[in-house]
């Protein structure tokens, strides 16, 4: 088959490898589209990778081909998203089902291969179907909807109450409408980029508030009279929203960092002070997954994709990319603010 082999620093290539062959209780895929995330980046770009060569890919969508011995749970024809995390099922950590802290998992496209590729091989759990009325487009943004619904469910969240997501790139916009399902009574987005607030109330969200405006903290306040926001998430990974959901945060609210940070954070004595001073609760989020294997997140995420009510829009997709072109769209990744949105690498053309 073919698939994008990395080699080295900057050097991912399009050839000739073998076609995995399912063992028992694995599945096998054909695979359509795969998301370009963030992680893949260094991977390529960078000095990430963890071994090569190397087919990276994980944020996928295909038809099963073929299963191995013992699968029950899927079938030959089923239209499936990919779940990359493999737990080892044994640890602590597994036992409790927190498979998103597992200390000895694999992972389908950077420990393991992946879906850069024309088929992945996969344990069955790893395949979750999906009706015919949802698209391999949106297949391929299951992960990052899981990933805003686990973030959601890291706080004891109910309906009825305010919302603050800071950043409206993918997994702000899943993680919105996440919290419009549930029942909040604001969902507000908090981004620098227009296009991306605009988006955001397509979708959803009862405002949208740039953060570049001088004023735009007293509009936030203003929102909920004066008293900030019940739930704050972060999912920019940035230092600057990071500090600022302090600021947002209502006495007694709960704090959610999803995005992953880059750079070192550090806070003076009055940003901290928040703590104290408004008694709330901080929490981090990582993955994707509960249980039973992977957990509610998918399932959910399979059924609201079916239902309309999480909703998809184009603009989600800067451009679908052959796998053929591969080493092309990691290309665009070199020059900063190029990729406004998900690259799709499309395995079938």
């Amino acid at each position: 088959m073919k698939a994008g082999v990395v080699h080295a620093k900057e050097d991912i290539r399009y050839e000739d490898i073998k076609t995995p062959v399912p063992e028992e209780g694995q599945v096998l895929i054909k695979v359509k589209y795969t998301g370009i995330c963030g992680s893949d980046v260094p991977r390529v770009n960078g000095d990430a990778c963890h071994f090569f060569p190397n087919v990276l890919g994980h944020e996928f969508s295909g038809t099963v081909v073929q299963v191995g011995e013992n699968v029950t749970t899927v079938s030959k024809g089923d239209r499936v998203a990919g779940v990359p995390l493999v737990p080892c099922m044994e640890c602590e950590d597994c036992q409790k089902g927190d498979y998103s802290l597992c200390k000895h998992y694999s992972f389908i496209g950077s420990r393991e291969f992946g879906s850069f590729a024309e088929y992945v091989v996969v344990p069955e759990k790893n395949a979750v179907p999906f009706e015919d009325c949802v698209s391999f487009e949106q297949g391929a943004f299951f992960e990052p909807a899981t990933v805003a619904l686990h973030g959601l469910w890291r706080v004891p969240y109910e309906g009825g109450k305010t919302v603050a997501i800071l950043g409206g790139g993918t997994i702000g916009m899943f993680l919105m409408q996440w919290a419009k399902v549930f029942g909040a009574r604001e969902a507000v987005v908090f981004d620098i980029a227009e296009e991306r607030l605009e988006l955001g109330k397509r979708l959803g969200a009862t405002a949208g508030i740039n953060t570049l405006d001088e004023n735009f903290m007293a509009k936030a306040m203003e929102l909920t009279g004066g008293r900030g926001f019940d739930y704050v998430f972060e999912t920019a990974g940035n230092t600057i929203t990071m500090k600022m959901a302090f600021e947002l945060a209502a006495n007694k609210a709960h704090v959610c960092f999803v995005g992953t940070p880059t750079k070192d954070l550090s806070f003076s004595v009055k940003e901290w002070e928040n703590i104290n001073r408004k008694e709330f609760t901080l929490t981090g989020s990582w993955m994707s997954y509960s249980t039973p294997f992977p957990g509610k997140e998918w399932e959910l995420v399979a059924h609201y994709f079916k239902t309309g009510d999480l909703k998809f829009d184009d603009s989600f997709i800067f451009k679908k990319v052959p796998l053929s072109r591969i080493a092309d769209a990691f290309e665009m990744y070199k020059v900063p603010g190029t990729v406004k949105g998900k690259i799709l690498i499309d395995s079938e053309s």
